[in-house]
């Protein structure tokens, strides 16, 4: 507890305004709890960037640790692009203090000589991606804790591919932060003298492109589908709108509600697109107005969520591998017709997203390739085969999804435009997307996931989420729910276990803190830390033929059954 204390002393310095001297000293008088989650550790610069808590402390975001970040950063660019004139892009989404921390990163860009575009308002984070390249920068940062509780703030660090920050990049910035070891290392503009505000211009751009993803503009011209839409408080509440009437749609409700811009998300617990809470008031206007389908955008656009009206009348929430088994199937389905594949083109997915995608991949006979969780992983395949081979579509379980190439990341605003043709190219058929999506399972067999992901906060939970791989790893258990592990894929260790001949294959991924298990009835399983939120992350998948439509429902049954055992059995564990 000394150490803490002499180190949160050392912020009653000089060197930190007077605001938050005094918080630090009501912490170091009154609240030694609270004072040792502030100063217990240094907030880490992450292979992605920063994410915390904001508040005074060296273990949160504020002023000071977003600055000696932003200092290393600086350092590293330099370094890297010698007698070049740096240019960087800055976005920002609605959380509170995000403006304020997308200007002190851009006061510090700007004393070292960087020039900087600096959003004039919020943007969506795919926005920034596309920015970097468009704008001809080498760096990008957009301050953004995505969709966690309305205390975290953080913000990403991209590359001028205009994909987030992956080896050896990641690491080499990683080392030059930790090298600012003190606030006064770090350089501060407060004229912003190298600072360009940009805008409406790039946002048209970004538009113009977005409207390269469509594939049947005559059957978004002549629909009747009605649309509602929230940006859950977010950055998407101008830019998504404008985007879907640009490429013909007109019904357009958006949540007048959650249209307010407001980092505290007053009317939602979690501003997270995967909960049905979150979604629960663009449910009840989509009652009212009867529209076809409903979009969710997390806080900072790259994130959707999509609720569905079935023919009964109820609304469904599609989980991020049937959004993306829809998409992925649409996008090959009207490829394949228009003539479009010529044995150049791939798909991309997470090690964690359903594996229905591959199924569609090798029928349509399109290359496919499988990636750590992350989105870079898949920017960083899309820059390897730019100009060689054509990106169609890729995605991943937590709703995130991408179609073409000028955008590095994630895109809400791109992915609802494509849901949204296809759920108008449905409805030509007569058909409501989750009548689509069983049809998918139908020709290709039924993928069914589950996740469960348990909290644990702060050191001790850090701790125990570490206890629990360890255990796995070392004493990986024989069976699950009565299948034999054939395989366990250990991507820490790099290596593959084949437990049944007791061969071992490398694996070609980075290293990464991830379990695999392959069981021989077919069923996969991944244990993994969240890297983003305090959870560790138990993802099961389970399969099975579907030989029609009617038996669909029980066979959700049997499956959602097996799933739960699963679970059930590896929290046990």
């Amino acid at each position: 507890m000394e150490n803490i204390i002499n180190k949160a002393k050392y912020w009653l310095s000089d060197l930190f305004d007077k605001e938050t001297c005094q918080q630090v000293k009501e912490m170091i008088e009154n609240d030694k709890e609270l004072l040792t989650e502030a100063f217990y550790k240094d907030l880490e610069f992450g292979t992605g960037g920063l994410r915390g808590i904001m508040g005074p402390g060296t273990n949160r975001m504020n002023k000071y640790t977003v600055g000696m970040a932003t200092q290393g950063l600086c350092n590293y660019l330099i370094s890297q692009f010698p007698n070049e004139q740096i240019k960087c892009a800055i976005a920002y989404d609605c959380r509170n203090n995000s403006e304020y921390f997308a200007r002190i990163t851009a006061s510090v860009f700007s004393a070292n000589g960087i020039k900087v575009y600096l959003f004039d308002s919020l943007r969506p984070t795919p926005e920034l991606s596309f920015a970097i390249r468009h704008l001809g920068c080498h760096s990008g940062v957009v301050v953004t804790a995505s969709h966690n509780p309305k205390e975290y703030n953080g913000y990403k660090v991209y590359w001028q591919d205009g994909g987030q920050i992956i080896t050896p990049h990641d690491k080499n910035i990683i080392n030059e932060v930790r090298k600012i070891t003190d606030v006064a290392n770090v350089k501060f503009d407060d004229n912003l003298s190298n600072v360009q505000i940009i805008g409406e211009d790039v946002d048209n751009a970004y538009i113009e492109r977005l409207t390269e993803v469509v594939l049947n503009p005559k059957i978004i011209t002549n629909t009747d589908l009605k649309i509602v839409f929230t940006p859950i408080h977010g950055s998407t509440v101008k830019i998504l709108p404008k985007a879907l009437q640009k490429i013909g749609f007109k019904d357009i409700n958006i949540v007048p509600e959650q249209a307010v811009v407001d980092g505290n998300f007053p009317t939602v617990v979690s501003p997270n697109p995967e909960e049905p809470a979150a979604l629960e008031m663009a449910i009840n206007l989509a009652k009212k107005t009867n529209a076809d389908i409903v979009m969710g955008t997390d806080p900072d656009g790259d994130r959707l969520g999509i609720v569905v009206r079935q023919k009964s009348g109820e609304y469904l929430l599609l989980n991020g591998n049937q959004t993306a088994s829809i998409l992925i199937y649409y996008l090959l389905e009207e490829w394949n017709k228009k003539g479009k594949l010529k044995g150049k083109e791939y798909i991309v997915k997470t090690i964690v997203t359903t594996e229905l995608l591959v199924k569609m991949a090798e029928h349509y006979k399109v290359k496919y390739y499988d990636v750590l969780t992350g989105f870079k992983y898949i920017a960083d395949i899309i820059e390897k085969n730019y100009g060689k081979s054509k990106f169609i579509g890729g995605g991943e379980e937590s709703y995130g999804f991408l179609a073409g190439d000028f955008v590095r990341d994630k895109d809400a605003v791109m992915s609802c435009m494509l849901i949204a043709e296809v759920a108008a190219w449905a409805k030509n058929q007569g058909k409501t997307l989750d009548e689509l999506l069983i049809d998918i399972y139908v020709k290709f067999g039924y993928y069914l996931e589950g996740l469960k992901s348990l909290t644990k906060k702060g050191k001790s939970g850090l701790e125990e989420i570490q206890a629990m791989m360890d255990k796995f790893r070392d004493q990986t258990p024989d069976s699950i729910n009565g299948a034999t592990v054939a395989l366990v894929h250990d991507f820490e260790k790099s290596q593959t276990v084949d437990k049944i001949s007791d061969l071992r294959y490398d694996i070609s991924l980075p290293k990464s803190n991830v379990l695999q298990f392959d069981l021989v009835d077919g069923t996969k399983i991944t244990v993994r830390p969240s890297g983003t939120e305090p959870k560790i992350k138990f993802y099961v998948s389970v399969h099975d033929k579907l030989n029609s439509v009617n038996e669909y429902c029980s066979k959700t049954v049997e499956l959602k059954e097996k799933i739960n055992k699963i679970i059930e059995e590896l929290i046990k564990f």
